[in-house]
């Protein structure tokens, strides 16, 4: 698992490896990943949208952006945490992401961006 605290804002993540798929004919290498963002700050804060950053190994970075996270905008008010689980599909057993969400702290009506730390995506078999 790997963390990573801004302006008093946890992200933890955990991956895990699901197995491999054909699709298009070819391989590919599908993961998992559980998200929890928690509010230690004193402040009620919204998750708006995401900005991701996926290295392939095989492929070139991918960015994606969009609204929320699975749907969804969670506020969270001070000591509350949210927990989502998504996943990716990647050419090669390797890879990694990293990104950030856009939130906006409802005291200060100001939006900041909190950084999700770099989380490796690499299948157990593949690993010397």
């Amino acid at each position: 698992m790997v963390s990573q605290i801004t302006r008093g804002i946890k992200i933890s993540v955990l991956t895990s490896f699901e197995g491999t798929y054909f699709k298009n004919y070819k391989i590919h290498f599908a993961f998992s990943y559980e998200i929890t963002i928690e509010n230690h700050s004193k402040d009620s804060v919204q998750l708006n949208s995401r900005h991701w950053e996926i290295l392939d190994s095989l492929n070139e970075k991918e960015i994606v952006d969009g609204e929320g996270v699975i749907g969804k905008k969670p506020v969270l008010k001070p000591g509350e945490k949210h927990t989502y689980n998504s996943g990716c599909l990647l050419a090669s057993p390797f890879g990694a992401m990293s990104g950030h969400f856009n939130m906006i702290n409802f005291t200060t009506t100001k939006t900041f961006k909190v950084i999700v730390p770099t989380f490796k995506l690499s299948a157990p078999f593949a690993l010397n």
